[in-house]
């Protein structure tokens, strides 16, 4: 399984960027995709997740400013991020987990690569 994420950059705070996750594989649509994070000297976190039914969970620092949503006919997860804060600054992973619905004590078994989020003050 490859993931491939896209979408990341430079924004001034207050701005919105959209990440995408690309799948390579046909088990896309019976997992659960998810967005983590990690920040410089922080460890790596997570972000959201969508089951393959549309059930979503936020993190908290996230909450009613981010928004995943997935298409499975064509293999794609996105991250649409608004109202951006410095401290969103990270390196934003895009991974699958082997299950219906997201548990959160268990870490994903497939990562992709991380694209550059950098929001500026």
């Amino acid at each position: 399984v490859q993931l491939q994420a896209s979408g990341g950059g430079l924004v001034q705070a207050g701005g919105s960027l959209r990440l995408s996750c690309e799948r390579s594989d046909r088990t896309y649509s019976s997992h659960v995709m998810a967005w983590f994070r990690q920040a410089p000297g922080k460890e790596r976190e997570f972000v959201a997740a969508i089951s393959w039914r549309g059930n979503i969970n936020y993190a908290d620092s996230v909450e009613g400013r981010f928004t995943i949503s997935r298409v499975n006919s064509d293999s794609t997860t996105y991250l649409q991020m608004n109202t951006l804060k410095p401290e969103d600054t990270a390196v934003y992973y895009c991974a699958a987990q082997t299950s219906l619905y997201y548990n959160a004590n268990r870490l994903p078994d497939y990562w992709g690569q991380g694209t550059q989020v950098t929001v500026s003050s």
